[in-house]
C-alpha cells in the first residue's frame, strides 16, 4: 500500500512538473509575459493594406500581416518594382523572407550575387551587409518576417585613399 503511495506521489509530481516547465517556457517565449492565446490569423490577398515603405524609395510597397513594421516585430509582404536596386546596406534586426513572385537578387558584400525566385528562402542576420534587387523582368513580392522593427541602414563604399602629393 505504502509502495501504491509512493508511486501516486511521484507520478503526480512529474505531472505538475511537466505542467509548470510548459508554462514556464511559453511565459519565456513571451520575453517574459503572459502568454497570449494562440489563435488563427488568416489575411486574404484582397484585404493586404499596401502601403509607401519609405518615400526615399518610391514603389517599393509593404504590407504588414501582424505587428507594425515600424515598431517592432513583424510580419509583411513586401512589394518592390521590377529593376528596382538598393545599395549596400544593412538592417538591425534579422530578417527572415520567402519569394513569393519575381527574382530577387541577392548580393551578399564581397560575394557573388545570388538569384532567388519563387519559393526561395532568405535568412539574415542584424547586420549582414548586401545589395538587394527585383530582376527587370517583372516586380518581386517576397514575406519577410523579424522580431525587430524594419530599418535599412545604407553602408558608405570605402574611400579611396589620397594620392601622395607630387614634389
Amino acid at each position: 500500500m505504502r509502495a501504491k503511495n509512493i508511486l501516486a506521489f511521484a507520478a503526480a509530481f512529474a505531472l505538475a512538473a511537466s505542467v509548470l516547465a510548459q508554462a514556464s517556457d511559453a511565459k519565456m517565449a513571451s520575453g517574459g509575459k503572459k502568454a497570449a492565446p494562440r489563435t488563427s490569423n488568416p489575411v486574404p490577398a484582397a484585404d493586404l493594406k499596401w502601403t509607401e515603405i519609405d518615400p526615399k524609395t518610391p514603389g517599393v510597397m509593404i504590407a504588414d500581416v501582424w505587428g507594425n513594421h515600424a515598431t517592432g516585430p513583424f510580419a509583411a509582404f513586401i512589394k518592390f518594382p521590377a529593376g528596382m536596386t538598393a545599395p549596400l546596406h544593412t538592417h538591425t534586426a534579422d530578417m527572415r523572407l520567402a519569394v513569393v513572385s519575381g527574382t530577387i537578387i541577392h548580393g551578399p558584400d564581397g560575394k557573388p550575387e545570388v538569384r532567388l525566385g519563387p519559393g526561395s528562402f532568405l535568412g539574415q542576420p542584424g547586420g549582414y551587409k548586401h545589395t538587394t534587387a527585383c530582376d527587370k523582368a517583372s516586380e518581386c513580392v517576397f514575406y519577410i518576417e523579424s522580431k525587430g522593427k524594419f530599418d535599412l541602414k545604407p553602408v558608405e563604399a570605402p574611400k579611396a585613399a589620397a594620392a601622395p602629393a607630387k614634389k
